[in-house]
């Protein structure tokens, strides 16, 4: 694979670009992590040996081949290294992996090949490295700039090494993001405008911006039940969502999606694949999938245990527990789902074509004359005052 190919390259990223849905990415789950956060609900895994990266590489091989015999010939747009923390791979693995895909489906020049990364010291060394392995873009966990509540995220970097790292990850690739979290414990929107707008400074072209959520079997669960952690109410966590858009698009970084932002032409093609419901095929422990085999839109999981994963893929070519066919009315219901997340909304005719019919016209009129939705031609979007609701709008379309 030549390295070289993977530079940034324009690319559309413009509303219904892949309107056809034709778009197709790969997904890599590496489900290690030094330590689980307590909000966190992602398939990851803390061992005590490290595990034996050379038996991974070759089990990624024989999925890699398992599914390129399914879905035929196809060119990746982007591929996505996800987790757990893929930062903590060796970069050979990266390159072994990426080698691997490029063969089965090559890649586009320019494709987007971004890797996640925890922001400590010791993985960003390895920046470079991932950079000559084929990574071009990096998107860094950083969560906080405030020690305190870094701690209390169960975070093992501070604020200051999170912000070397981001200046490392800026000297070795071209595209850099980052993720922060908000509606912390006490957290006031003066307290986070500060912090947002020192997030911005470091120049970066997109942040990933959410509103943390207590979610079910967390610690943070059992901490919220037990009364001993205290969330903003609902008010508070409108006013801390009303900062976050009124900065970023001040900044020059407006949402294109509920949580991320991004400069002109900065978007993740990675998030524009999944959100216009294009195909993704999803590879290793407890990785999801959505693609086209065999002329049927299929759903796909792994199995979540990386034990087991290895086990079944060294016996069957593949780690799958779950391989479904998705109905048409379900791939309509996905589209609204993932689509009305994007400002740019979803196309009403790509909609209606999957599902064999249209949304329903007074349904869509109720929520414009709530000043919840807009139609613009053929596309349906969320405004503004819908976001906070989306749930609610998509239920409503949907029923």
């Amino acid at each position: 694979m030549d390295t070289a190919e993977l530079r940034p390259a324009a690319w559309s990223d413009a509303p219904g670009a892949d309107a056809g849905g034709e778009s197709f990415g790969v997904y890599v789950h590496w489900p290690f992590c030094k330590a689980k956060c307590p909000y966190c609900d992602f398939n990851s895994h803390v061992r005590r040996a490290p595990p034996d990266e050379a038996r991974f590489v070759a089990a990624f091989r024989a999925e890699i081949a398992h599914w390129r015999q399914r879905t035929g010939p196809r060119a990746a747009d982007s591929v996505f290294f996800g987790g757990g923390t893929p930062s903590l791979m060796a970069p050979a693995t990266v390159a072994a992996i990426l080698e691997a895909v490029d063969a089965a489906w090559p890649l586009k020049r320019g494709a987007e090949v971004t890797l996640e990364a925890n922001p400590t010291s010791v993985e960003a060394e390895r920046f470079h490295g991932f950079r000559a392995a084929g990574v071009n873009r990096m998107s860094l966990g950083v969560q906080a700039l405030d020690d305190g509540d870094l701690q209390g995220l169960g975070r093992m970097h501070s604020a200051a090494e999170a912000l070397a790292a981001v200046a490392v990850a800026r000297r070795a690739f071209e595209r850099v993001s980052f993720d922060l979290i908000y509606a912390r414990p006490r957290q006031t929107p003066q307290a986070w405008a500060q912090e947002l707008r020192r997030a911005i400074a470091e120049g970066c072209e997109h942040l990933s911006l959410y509103q943390l959520t207590v979610e079910p079997q967390t610690p943070f669960a059992r901490l919220y039940g037990a009364g001993k952690l205290i969330l903003p109410d609902d008010d508070a966590a409108r006013a801390l969502w009303d900062v976050t858009q009124e900065i970023t698009a001040a900044c020059g970084l407006p949402a294109y999606e509920i949580s991320n932002h991004a400069r002109p032409g900065a978007r993740a093609r990675r998030n524009l694949v999944y959100w216009r419901y294009g195909s993704y095929a999803g590879l290793g422990a407890g990785a999801h999938g959505r693609l086209t085999a065999g002329g049927e839109r299929r759903a796909t999981f792994a199995e979540r245990s990386p034990e087991g994963w290895l086990k079944r893929v060294e016996a069957h070519g593949h780690g799958l527990v779950s391989d479904e066919v998705v109905t048409p009315e379900e791939q309509a219901d996905e589209m609204l789902l993932m689509g009305l997340r994007l400002a740019e909304g979803i196309d009403l005719a790509r909609h209606a074509a999957l599902g064999g019919r249209a949304l329903d016209a007074g349904r869509i009129a109720t929520l414009e004359e709530a000043g919840l939705v807009a139609r613009e031609g053929h596309r349906l979007r969320a405004l503004p005052e819908g976001f906070p609701v989306l749930n609610a709008i998509i239920a409503h379309l949907a029923g």
